[in-house]
């Protein structure tokens, strides 16, 4: 059996795959691809292995200066792209 799906089609589906919202005609060809690809099968397992992982984190409050300097540099970068001309 050959895969229908290209590794591209299989990322870009990815997250609707983990997250059960696609239907089964596509899980049914994702399954297929992940059996077929090791390369996709290790990115699927490593991906719902750091899910598991995060699962079990708290968050954690950004400390101003770090906060500070972030919106900063969100800042120039947007500037930076919405320059006109």
């Amino acid at each position: 059996m050959t895969s229908l799906l290209t590794c591209k089609e299989f990322m870009q589906e990815l997250s609707d795959y983990l997250d059960a919202t696609v239907d089964a005609e596509l899980r049914r060809k994702l399954e297929v691809h992940i059996s077929e690809c090791p390369n996709c099968f290790v990115i699927l397992d490593t991906t719902k292995k750091t899910i598991e992982v995060y699962k079990g984190v708290q968050p954690q409050p950004i400390p101003p200066e770090v906060y500070s300097r972030l919106m900063k540099a969100v800042e120039k970068k947007l500037a930076a792209t919405h320059k006109p001309g």
